[in-house]
């Protein structure tokens, strides 16, 4: 694998999406961050025209936003999701709450 997308939420509805790319040139990671969810597929078109070979998004998106990143790429490449199990639900409330 030689790029990868990223997609994260920024926590802020307003702002502006990011785009960062690190890594290096055998293995290149572009992270992009979205304003909300609702932006995950636009996202993922882009990574996707950048010839990214994979999509991960955060644990933000849960199954509803995993569901329109898969269902944009049509199967072109693969999607994953970062997911937290039940143990980490009283950091993850201590977090967000």
């Amino acid at each position: 694998m030689q790029k990868w997308g990223f997609i994260y939420t920024l926590g802020d509805e307003d702002g502006a999406v990011r785009r960062d790319v690190i890594g290096s040139p055998a293995c290149e990671l572009i992270c992009v961050g979205i304003p909300s969810v609702d932006g995950a597929a636009e996202a993922a078109r882009g990574l996707m025209e950048s010839g990214v070979q994979l999509i991960e998004l955060c644990g933000a998106f849960e199954a509803e936003g995993l569901a329109a990143v898969k269902n944009e790429v049509e199967g072109k490449i693969p999607v994953g999701a970062v997911f937290y199990g039940g143990d980490a639900a009283s950091g993850l409330h201590r977090l967000f709450s």
